[in-house]
């Protein structure tokens, strides 16, 4: 006996290629739907100003020169605020108007005080630091004649803030 048409379900299901294709895009879609809820939800984040730290802002003002008392050397000096959430460092001082520039602190040793080199000053977030003739300045070797108002261009170096540049002005010594 033959029948036309047969009512077997195994008959009548879907070609093997169609099943390979669907299962495939299922497998597929859960990593996918994964990816972009995690992208979505990062996007979100880094939208909102949460992620990373604020960068330093960095400011440079009261900027003075002192009028070199000798031909050997003077020092100059600045006040640097950063009013952003994350620190900074100043790596260098220079000038385009000058030779050799270098960060100092001045050390007291056995009653004697005197200049040392520094390599850096960090700039902690959120604060301000004054450079003076006691503490941390900027020592300038054979500096040009300077008379009081003066001014000379100073760039400052900072680690992630990059170049600020500056006028000094001339003044008398302070002792």
């Amino acid at each position: 006996m033959s029948s036309a048409s047969s009512t077997d379900p195994a008959e009548r299901s879907s070609p093997p290629w169609r099943r390979v294709t669907a299962g495939a895009l299922s497998a597929a879609l859960v990593p996918v739907v994964t990816c972009a809820t995690a992208l979505a939800l990062l996007t979100a984040y880094t939208t909102t100003g949460a992620a990373g730290e604020p960068p330093a802002r960095i400011g440079v003002g009261n900027a003075r020169i002192f009028v070199p008392p000798n031909s050997e050397s003077t020092a100059a000096f600045f006040d640097i605020s950063n009013a952003g959430a994350a620190g900074d460092v100043l790596t260098s001082v220079s000038s385009p108007d000058l030779g050799v520039t270098m960060l100092g602190r001045r050390v007291t040793k056995d009653g004697a005080g005197r200049m040392e080199p520094l390599d850096a000053l960090t700039i902690p977030a959120r604060s301000r630091v004054n450079m003076t003739p006691y503490g941390v300045d900027v020592m300038v070797m054979d500096p040009p004649e300077l008379k009081a108002g003066d001014t000379v261009r100073f760039d400052l170096w900072f680690r992630d803030s990059g170049r600020v540049s500056v006028d000094a002005v001339a003044v008398p010594v302070e002792w």
